[in-house]
């Protein structure tokens, strides 16, 4: 299935993809093109904008990358389309409304409507007419908190630096990350959903703030571990500036180890003009063997190069989806592949 249609397929393979922000966005609207089956599981550490303000005045779990995440599996009606704007708008002006979206608002009224995140979040999905769902990672609000170096005169000496958009936004070099509560629960619907998935599909995005954070929440990981789902990682287009500057794609692998250093993967995607070829993809290799992983290159970028071309994604992650079941059966250290 390759159309942007989400009428249900008997067929489809259950992909979940785990993430954040604009990187989840990315991955889900090509995930939608592979199957009417996808779940987001999303990250709740935002401190930022609407979703701090609403999580500090409320005690909701911020709503902004949820949010993000609905309006991506919506619906492509005319119908769903005035909605799905409408949730995406953001009120201007200077009043308490302004910088607040609306559909960061409705989903905070209708969690304390329903009593329940998650009721909320499936109800705004089947207002959006999505036939998947939108799942918090976990079912409390939580924090980031990063060890940085660079901050000080010695560059040895790191400081810890707490809150997503400090993280984010750090002119230092981040060397680890927590969440805090530390060891939090996860959302039981979400460890569900990778038990049952057939592709699991995590980045790309903000790595510390919105990939590391699924790898702190000990049932999501244990889930991961134990699945049966073909498990790919979409590598970042660029580094990030503030959180990764300077990282080459091999040092993104090393981070992800180092947070998770039982977790395998079977495919690790690259776009191919983002690694060029030489020592950088040897040593891109060698880490992706250590997680257990086989390096698919392929022309992922849109034109300008910034951000994931949904239909090309889509056409990598078909053929992954498709050859799943077989992928399972083989060992780690598989051979490169290149898609162009």
């Amino acid at each position: 299935m390759t159309s942007d249609s989400l009428t249900a397929a008997p067929g489809d393979p259950t992909i979940v993809a785990l993430g954040g922000g604009h990187g989840l966005y990315a991955t889900l609207g090509a995930a939608r093109r592979v199957s009417s089956d996808v779940t987001a599981v999303v990250t709740v550490a935002d401190d930022g904008g609407s979703s701090g303000r609403l999580r500090s005045e409320l005690g909701v779990i911020p709503p902004g990358d949820l949010r993000m995440a609905l309006a991506a599996l919506a619906a492509d009606t005319p119908e769903v389309r005035t909605w799905t704007a409408t949730l995406q708008h953001r009120f201007g002006g200077t009043g308490a409304l302004a910088g607040h979206s609306v559909g960061n608002l409705i989903l905070a009224g209708l969690s304390e409507v329903l009593g329940d995140s998650v009721a909320a979040l499936d109800e705004m999905g089947r207002m959006l007419g999505i036939h998947g769902r939108v799942l918090p990672m976990s079912p409390i609000a939580l924090d980031i908190e990063a060890d940085v170096v660079g901050l000080e005169t010695d560059p040895r000496v790191s400081r810890c630096i707490r809150g997503q958009v400090a993280v984010a936004t750090t002119p230092g070099k981040v060397r680890r990350v927590r969440l805090l509560p530390p060891d939090p629960p996860a959302c039981p619907d979400a460890v569900a959903a990778i038990e049952r998935a057939d592709l699991v599909l995590l980045g790309p995005g903000s790595w510390f703030s919105s990939v590391i954070p699924h790898m702190l929440v000990p049932e999501l990981v244990q889930a991961l571990m134990e699945t049966g789902a073909r498990k790919t990682l979409i590598l970042n287009l660029v580094a990030e500036l503030g959180e990764t500057t300077g990282f080459s794609a091999e040092r993104h692998l090393h981070v992800l180890s180092q947070h998770a250093p039982e977790l395998t993967v079977d495919d690790i995607v690259v776009d191919s003009a983002s690694v060029p070829e030489g020592s950088e993809r040897e040593y891109l290799h060698r880490a992706a063997q250590l997680l257990g992983a086989a390096v698919t290159y392929a022309d992922v970028a849109d034109n300008g190069g910034a951000t994931h071309h949904a239909g090309k994604l889509a056409a990598v992650l078909d053929r992954l989806a498709a050859a799943a079941p077989k992928k399972r059966q083989t060992t780690p250290g598989r051979e490169t592949t290149s898609w162009q």
